[in-house]
């Protein structure tokens, strides 16, 4: 979750869906690195973003011949970093800030393709139709609130399985990341101890903290009936902090940006809605059966 900072702006600035003029008159449409300094000048200026604030506007990117064109822009400050994609009309005019979907293709199936799925926690009937990917942190109270939304709902759905990645926010958890590779030592070592870990994190949130999160991960570790010298030296070695970086890599492709985020047979839920979370479960249900008749 992201608090009230300049990463939140960065966050704003990233979610809204609006169009802003980058120039009231032209002569001709900017090209190159003419267009990209414009970009910047205009997102400097519309959000008051100072010279703490590194803003790297990368070569825009025409989609197809739709005279539009994607650009991606990386945004730096002190307390952390983010990137983003907008769009820019052929005449350099308008920037378009939000999302932009090509309704001749089928996103939901792009998001699932770029998710990585194998060697990662399943919980719930490996063949069930409905996957939930959950990218998410453990220090995140949102990523909490949603732990006890699925705890409650998923029960009542035996046709859905979850699947967990890591995303810890570093720069907003100082021990989220400690917590990503102890369940990782946990998964390694008997995947079905990671759902221990995983509940007895989100219930202990509140008295975990930085000083003393590496302790409760060894006595969480052994209430889950894990071999505590074998936990040890995972969380020492490389291999589980890899593979929490691994999950991070692969959320970022597709564009995790926040905690808690969902993947609903594809489908972007971001937060801890229960309704949005049974909306889509029932929505692809009811697909599903309607598919059989």
């Amino acid at each position: 979750m992201k608090t009230t900072s300049k990463l939140a702006l960065l966050a704003a600035i990233a979610m809204a869906v609006s169009g802003g003029a980058l120039a009231q008159q032209q002569s001709a449409p900017p090209t190159g690195s003419s267009l990209q300094k414009s970009i910047e000048g205009f997102l400097r200026n519309y959000y008051a973003l100072g010279s703490d604030v590194s803003i790297t506007v990368g070569q825009p990117r025409e989609l197809g011949s739709s005279g539009v064109s994607e650009v991606p822009v990386d945004l730096k400050t002190p307390d952390g970093s983010d990137s983003v994609k907008m769009w820019v009309t052929k005449d350099g005019r308008y920037l378009i800030r939000g999302e932009v979907s090509d309704m001749t293709s089928d996103p939901l199936a792009e998001n699932r393709s770029k998710i990585r799925t194998s060697d990662s926690p399943v919980l719930g009937n490996p063949s069930a139709p409905i996957t939930i990917v959950e990218f998410a942190d453990f220090e995140c109270p949102v990523c909490r609130n949603l732990h006890d939304v699925l705890r409650g709902l998923l029960p009542n759905y035996p046709q859905v399985k979850l699947i967990f990645k890591n995303f810890p926010i570093d720069n907003l958890h100082p021990w989220a990341h400690t917590a990503a590779i102890a369940t990782r030592c946990a998964y390694q070592q008997d995947p079905k101890s990671f759902w221990k870990l995983y509940d007895l994190i989100y219930d202990n949130q509140d008295i975990i903290s930085a000083s003393d999160v590496y302790q409760k991960m060894l006595d969480y570790a052994a209430r889950a009936g894990l071999n505590t010298d074998a936990f040890k030296g995972c969380l020492a070695g490389p291999e589980a902090a890899a593979a929490v970086n691994a999950d991070m890599e692969n959320g970022k492709l597709v564009d995790v940006r926040s905690t808690p985020t969902l993947f609903i047979n594809g489908r972007r839920l971001v937060g801890a809605d229960p309704h949005a979370v049974q909306q889509f479960i029932d929505y692809d249900l009811a697909q599903m059966k309607a598919a059989k008749k």
